[in-house]
């Protein structure tokens, strides 16, 4: 984005949804007493703001990209208001917002797949981060071991999605490679 200084083949929702997944975990990880979701999320909810604001600067349409967030933001507001106000049981508070959690996880690692559908019709990856769908495996499968370790469903659940769409992406790399950048051509000649 930096470079190009335009928003065009970057989707905006996947990393909304991110954000908005991290500090759901945030919460979670804080009300469960576990330090490694606490950290893990604090980073990942201020690298995903960061990637916002930069987005939107790029963005020329801004009022589209505020109102995605706006709406996002709100019903992560309502499910916390709703979890630390109206659940008084702790134990079913943190169960309620595991599964909270559980389908933010979830429609973070699907909001892609429209990506995919896209992938499949143009019958080219170049609007596929390699990079990106190598570090969802990597991040899917540890958050999953970490949660059969923890012995914690909504932990290691949700994220059974990520692995099995990057397996999906990794197999459409196979069959639709990535042609070389045709600028990088030019200067090879």
């Amino acid at each position: 984005m930096r470079m190009t200084r335009r928003v065009d083949n970057v989707q905006f929702l996947p990393f909304l949804t991110t954000d908005v997944n991290n500090l759901s975990w945030l919460s979670y990880g804080i009300l469960k007493g576990d330090g490694t979701l606490v950290v893990v999320n604090t980073v990942g909810a201020v690298l995903q703001t960061l990637y916002i604001l930069v987005y939107l600067h790029y963005c020329p349409r801004k009022r589209a990209v505020l109102l995605q967030t706006a709406t996002l933001l709100g019903v992560l507001l309502l499910g916390f208001g709703y979890f630390w106000l109206l659940v008084p049981n702790i134990e079913a508070r943190l169960q309620q917002l595991g599964l909270f959690c559980s389908v933010f996880t979830i429609s973070m690692y699907l909001s892609p797949l429209t990506d995919l559908a896209k992938v499949i019709q143009t019958k080219s990856t170049q609007s596929l981060s390699f990079s990106l769908t190598i570090a969802t495996l990597l991040t899917s499968a540890s958050w999953t071991l970490y949660g059969f370790q923890l012995r914690d469903p909504y932990i290691m659940v949700p994220n059974l999605p990520g692995i099995l769409t990057s397996f999906i992406r990794l197999w459409l790399f196979w069959k639709y490679p990535q042609e070389q950048d045709r600028n990088y051509q030019l200067l090879q000649t």
